[in-house]
């Protein structure tokens, strides 16, 4: 029997600790031109890509938020008694704690097939520029595995960024079949992973979250910049005090200091921070 490679890269992945949460799974362009061919997730709710939304710069790591899981969240609880307070401080804060969204879409990409499928995670705006193409009637479902289009995705890095960004999506060339080799093509869709065993890592309970926005609350706000000076876009200095109301419902008069450092001024970048 022939050596499997894949395989062994798996295993080394595996025993190297990569991968704990899903990360070997993604695909993260370089920059440059790439064609990659989308497919359908199989519980795809009539809808070609999943949506998530995270929230950033609460003193840990990013975590997907619990509201729009449909489940009982306290920072959402947060949100309304900062409202309720009303103070222009305890509103702006309230802002800050909005999620924001991620796309993921099952991939293979076409310069490294030997991948197999891949999950791309992506932003807002790609993702509406990919909805636009599925409606415009030249092409419709690019999902299709039989009559769906290969995809070119164009990738650069701005100055002052960390990382490349996806700057556009165009479809290619006609409408073709996922792999001329149906056995292939078969494997690729049977390989399309399970996004919520991906990123059951960034899960969290209903008290872990309590902890992380009481933690937060006690200890600082995030920047506009979506956190910590980990996430900090450009070099400044402000300082505000608000009085903020815990999850418990205690008063708390806290004053913060933004400072300027070295960080990223993108949600992309974020995610791909997260995802390291």
């Amino acid at each position: 029997m022939a050596i499997d490679f894949d395989a062994i890269r798996r295993k080394v992945a595996e025993l190297s600790g990569e991968g704990s949460r899903g990360t070997s799974n993604f695909w993260k362009p370089d920059v440059g031109t790439h064609t990659v061919r989308l497919l359908p997730f199989t519980d795809n709710d009539g809808q070609p890509f999943k949506e998530r939304y995270y929230h950033y710069g609460l003193g840990t790591r990013g975590f997907i938020s619990l509201r729009y899981l449909g489940q009982q969240d306290p920072i959402q609880e947060l949100q309304g008694k900062l409202y309720d307070e009303g103070t222009p401080g305890a509103r702006e804060m309230a802002k800050k704690l909005y999620p924001k969204m991620r796309a993921y879409c099952p991939v293979v990409v076409r310069d490294n097939e030997g991948a197999g499928v891949q999950l791309w995670s992506f932003s807002k705006m790609i993702y509406q520029q990919l909805l636009n193409i599925m409606l415009d009637p030249d092409y419709g479902d690019i999902t299709d595995p039989l009559e769906g289009r290969d995809i070119k995705v164009t990738v650069i890095k701005k100055d002052g960024f960390k990382y490349p960004m996806v700057d556009s999506v165009m479809p290619r060339g006609k409408a073709s079949n996922l792999n001329d080799d149906s056995k292939a093509a078969k494997e690729w869709l049977g390989a399309v992973p399970n996004l919520d065993d991906i990123l059951k890592n960034d899960l969290k309970t209903y008290e872990e979250v309590e902890k992380i926005i009481n933690d937060w609350v006690n200890g600082g706000a995030p920047s506009d910049s979506m956190g910590t000076s980990r996430f900090g876009g450009t070099t400044t200095t402000t300082t505000s005090t608000t009085n903020d109301v815990n999850v418990t419902g205690e008063t708390a008069t806290k004053t913060t200091e933004g400072e300027g450092s070295a960080g990223y001024s993108d949600l992309d970048a974020a995610f791909d921070d997260l995802l390291s």
